[in-house]
């Protein structure tokens, strides 16, 4: 294997997932090396901040698409129409008050991408600016470790939920977000047909490492299939709140600079809208699509990635 050109470090979170990278620079050419280090720690922490960089929109794409192919959402405001993979989240409106960027995205549970007929492997996120008060970063990102929350199901649960498929639908975020007072667009009909609701199986296994999840999150799943309605309400409700306990959250607290990447199967997660709007936060973000067939182990990308 190629030698690093660097000597990065990581400092693990204390936490059953997150971890921090110093020590390497992604704006430049990285090399497969480096790549694999990076995937690595992600697959096996699930959560990842490479600390101290300095990205424009064309590095993040750019580094971002050496994860994997890019998505392009309908909704988000694109940084560019040179890269509209690349969406801006920020509390920064223009001098006549229009917004430059998606405003208050993610401020409710979800995982990204679970509304795509193939889910999303990861999100990275990119601080630019970090709101502050009084010396402490607010806008924390907290994630829930759906390994850890399987696991710790009861066994009468886990029997339960074996091979059952539930539905995602993106309408559920959008909408609900509007209810609440968001001031995001009402969807156009061709929008909504963009994003038809798709079946996903409610326990996957990772393609990498092999471990088994909890699929599904309180943005988008609507009900699992071929269930009595009030039971599949019941059952979903438990396990909604059985896998936001305190015991699988982890917070990552923000640094400018930070390229926060995380794994959509393993995780769901939320942002924190602890500040106000002349405390600024502005992020750049790509989504990285992932593999067909949630439930697909491929032993050789394992030992790729235990190597």
């Amino acid at each position: 294997m190629t030698r690093l050109r660097s000597t990065p470090t990581v400092e693990k979170s204390g936490s059953p997932i997150g971890a921090r990278l110093k020590g390497i620079d992604v704006s430049g050419d990285l090399d497969d090396t480096e790549v694999l280090l990076i995937e690595q720690l992600l697959y096996h922490n699930s959560v990842l901040a490479i600390d101290a960089q300095h990205l424009d929109v064309a590095g993040m794409r750019r580094f971002c698409m050496r994860l994997g192919p890019l998505h392009r959402n309908v909704t988000t405001r694109a940084a560019t129409l040179e890269f509209p993979e690349i969406m801006i989240l920020t509390n920064r409106r223009a001098p006549d008050g229009t917004p430059l960027g998606n405003i208050d995205a993610g401020q409710d549970w979800h995982t990204d991408m679970s509304y795509n007929a193939v889910p999303g492997k990861f999100t990275a996120l990119h601080g630019v600016e970090v709101p502050m008060r009084d010396g402490k970063a607010l806008g924390a990102t907290r994630f829930a470790d759906m390994y850890s929350a399987y696991e710790a199901l009861p066994d009468d649960v886990q029997a339960r939920i074996e091979g059952a498929v539930a539905l995602h639908d993106f309408h559920k975020y959008y909408d609900e977000a509007r209810r609440r007072g968001s001031s995001r667009p009402e969807l156009t009909p061709e929008q909504r047909a963009k994003r038809p609701p798709v079946p996903h199986p409610l326990v996957g296994r990772h393609p990498v490492t092999g471990r088994r999840f909890l699929y599904a999150d309180p943005g988008y799943t609507v009900e699992i299939l071929d269930m009595d309605p009030e039971e599949s309400r019941q059952l979903l409700d438990y396990l909604f709140a059985f896998q936001l306990q305190d015991r699988f959250v982890y917070d990552h607290q923000w640094r400018v600079g930070d390229v926060l990447i995380w794994d959509n199967w393993s995780t769901v997660h939320r942002a924190t809208a602890d500040y106000g709007p002349d405390e600024y936060r502005y992020m750049l973000r790509s989504q990285i699509n992932g593999w067909p067939g949630l439930e697909t182990f491929d032993p050789a990308a394992a030992a790729t990635a235990a190597a």
